[in-house]
């Protein structure tokens, strides 16, 4: 029998964690944050460390409550994050600890869960085992885990297959199909295609834009947006700022190819930033700390400031966080004089992304932009394609793979429902062969 448990991530967007369990045998995929939530709760700047327990943060929802499981616990064989998005990822070490299993990942998505152990000074026990996109683990007798090579707007994503006697399992939490990524390889749609000739028991599927009627944007298409703004406008004698995902290397690296083409020196500014660029750099996927300068701390990040205001500020790009106006980010510290730099009229700011659709991340970057047109700024929003896949997309997936059964995951219930509704499209049925189900749910097959 295969028992699939929702631990998270099946009410609302984050807070990622499914628990697949085959025969005695159990498989974790995912231990992501609710980000909205660890937010609130810990209100924490870039460059201060504050201790938290696993408690008091699955008491506020900021990640998954696995008591769910707790009777599966000894039985959990491998831990695996899909990526290296929080969402994904930051609960793991957290929660890892209680299981006496290995972690298996991408080089990328190690890299990152070990600077963030280092951050939280936490240390894992758990055992991580790397295992390349497109590859095979022999995790027992009865299950083999499979990644299965993606693109997203994070490297070195994957869908997992779990494969087993009893069926195979697909996981596609966080994907797009993008042709032509700037970083890695295309989707492997061949692989997909030979899943689903062979059979799949039940595909597990992002929703959150199941909504949009439309195929999701290549990287390349936010690579011609980024050209535009930057090398299109007139910047000469202004200050230039871009934001964006900091484990978004594939942007960042197209933002740095146009800084040096802006004939300015490139400054990264953020804990965050640096974090994500040195996970890059251990494994040879980007070199970004050659081609530009990163500071980390908030009183390094100061000096610096002072030191360009002096130089001139038209001679540098400055790529900061805070795209989402997070209180303590680089960008609105500036913004609010905490950390002191003089704005003039219509310099630039570049917001190369969207604002995440939450209660805080809205109110939040209101803020911050109030604040930058009070200086005078020009700011470029929504210099972006996002990194989920939409109704056509998801379309693809399910003709490629033809499974059996389908479980939306990662989204609340209208999301859900409207990748409910393309499966019916289909020819599924709401209840028998396409299921909403919610955190703490079992499906059993």
């Amino acid at each position: 029998m295969i028992q699939i448990c929702a631990v998270g991530g099946y009410n609302e967007v984050g807070k990622n964690m499914t628990a697949v369990k085959v025969d005695d045998e159990v498989v974790i995929i995912d231990m992501g944050l609710q980000l909205d939530n660890y937010i609130r709760y810990t209100e924490q700047d870039e460059d201060e460390l504050v201790e938290l327990s696993a408690h008091d943060l699955a008491r506020v929802g900021a990640i998954p409550n696995d008591s769910v499981i707790k009777d599966w616990r000894t039985k959990v064989k491998a831990i695996v994050p899909t990526h290296a998005h929080l969402d994904h990822v930051g609960a793991l070490i957290f929660l890892a600890n209680k299981y006496d299993a290995p972690i298996l990942c991408t080089p990328f998505t190690a890299e990152v869960i070990k600077a963030i152990s280092r951050d939280e000074r936490i240390k894992l026990k758990n055992e991580i085992k790397i295992l390349n996109v497109n590859s095979h683990y022999k995790l027992s007798e009865n299950i083999t885990i499979e990644f299965i090579n993606m693109t997203h707007s994070t490297p070195q994503t994957v869908m997992v297959a779990i494969h087993s006697k009893q069926g195979t399992i697909i996981y596609a939490n966080d994907f797009k199909f993008d042709n032509h990524p700037t970083i890695g390889k295309k989707p492997n749609y061949e692989r997909l295609a030979e899943l689903g000739k062979q059979g799949v028991k039940a595909l597990i599927c992002d929703c959150t834009r199941a909504k949009q009627p439309i195929k999701t944007p290549s990287e390349l298409v936010a690579k011609e947006m980024l050209r535009d703004v930057m090398l299109g406008v007139d910047s000469k004698g202004k200050t230039v700022i871009v934001t964006t995902f900091a484990s978004h290397l594939a942007r960042l690296k197209s933002i740095i190819e146009f800084g040096k083409k802006m004939n300015r020196k490139i400054v990264f500014l953020g804990r965050s930033l640096a974090k994500y660029s040195e996970a890059g750099e251990n494994i040879g996927l980007v070199n970004f700390s050659k081609e530009a300068e990163i500071v980390r701390f908030g009183k390094q990040i100061k000096k610096r400031l002072q030191q360009i205001q002096k130089d001139g500020t038209s001679k540098y790009l400055l790529v900061v966080t805070g795209h989402q106006g997070e209180p303590k980010s680089t960008l609105s510290k500036i913004v609010t004089g905490k950390i002191p730099f003089k704005f003039n009229q219509e310099d630039h700011v570049i917001f190369s992304c969207t604002v995440i659709p939450s209660e805080i991340n809205i109110r939040n970057r209101a803020e911050l932009e109030k604040g930058l047109r009070a200086h005078g700024v020009r700011i470029f929003r929504d210099i972006h394609t996002s990194g989920h896949a939409s109704k056509e997309d998801l379309r693809d997936l399910l003709n490629l793979v033809n499974p059996e059964n389908i479980i939306p995951a990662h989204g609340d219930d209208e999301m859900k429902q409207s990748l409910v509704d393309l499966a019916i499209e289909k020819g599924y049925k709401k209840g028998k062969t396409v299921h909403l189900i919610h955190d703490g749910d079992k499906l059993s097959f």
